[in-house]
């Protein structure tokens, strides 16, 4: 095996990967949340003009990058599941030791930390659900389409619209944000601990980012089906008078 495949199969280079990845996944979050906030604009133009400006400007590269894109959601998890409980339950089958310190300081082992298998399992349920809800269902299902500049396209906004009339679909959109949130608050941590990039006097600050981070995220994307919930109940209650 070669000196790359040792570091790589090694647990420090899981570790190393699935860190990185992470940080992936946060930028496409960031991306996506961000597309998705013209929901708030009220203009169904918008999100729409956006999900197609997305296969307009990658073109060809559209589809590519969305197998990578599932290949990293599917590298993490894996990684997450293999390190956090192969190989702990391999190393140390005595469940109950205490947390050790890491390379930045002690460990941030609270609801967060020791949740992270539930709440990322949780977030990778509510993904395949959520690509099956809106990319599936605007790509093979029902094809609602609307006319943008002269050409027919996705009629993402009417998607949404549908999705968040229930008050059910609502609210599970935004409880698994809520756990969004705690994962990114304890998994920034982890993420730059793992990389070795961190100072014990960095420990508070870095968390406190990560806090940050996690409540900025989590929040904008949950304010959106509360939006669409409650801006679809005024107008539908408006147009009964």
């Amino acid at each position: 095996m070669s000196a790359l495949k040792k570091i790589l199969f090694s647990s420090i280079g899981k570790k190393y990967i699935m860190a990185i990845s992470g940080f992936g996944l946060i930028g496409f979050l960031v991306t996506h949340v961000a597309g998705n906030l013209t929901l708030l604009s009220g203009n169904p133009d918008h999100i729409n003009a956006y999900a197609a400006g997305l296969k307009t400007t990658l073109g060809p590269l559209f589809y590519p990058a969305e197998f990578a894109l599932v290949g990293l959601f599917l590298l993490h998890i894996f990684l997450a599941i293999y390190i956090n409980v192969v190989e702990k339950k391999a190393a140390r089958p005595d469940r109950y030791r205490k947390p050790q310190k890491g390379k930045g300081g002690p460990s941030k082992f609270g609801i967060a930390g020791s949740n992270m298998i539930i709440t990322g399992g949780l977030l990778g349920f509510f993904v395949v659900l959520h690509v099956w809800q809106i990319r599936l269902s605007s790509e093979f299902g029902s094809k609602y389409t609307t006319m943008l500049n002269g050409k027919e396209v996705a009629d993402i906004y009417r998607y949404c619209v549908e999705l968040f009339a229930s008050p059910l679909t609502t609210a599970f959109y935004v409880g698994v944000m809520v756990f969004l949130g705690i994962h990114l608050r304890h998994g920034f941590w982890s993420a730059i601990q793992s990389l070795g990039a961190m100072k014990p006097e960095w420990s508070k600050a870095i968390y406190g980012l990560g806090l940050v981070i996690a409540i900025v995220l989590a929040t904008a994307f949950l304010i959106l089906p509360i939006y669409m919930h409650f801006d679809l109940a005024s107008k539908l209650f408006a147009g009964s008078h």
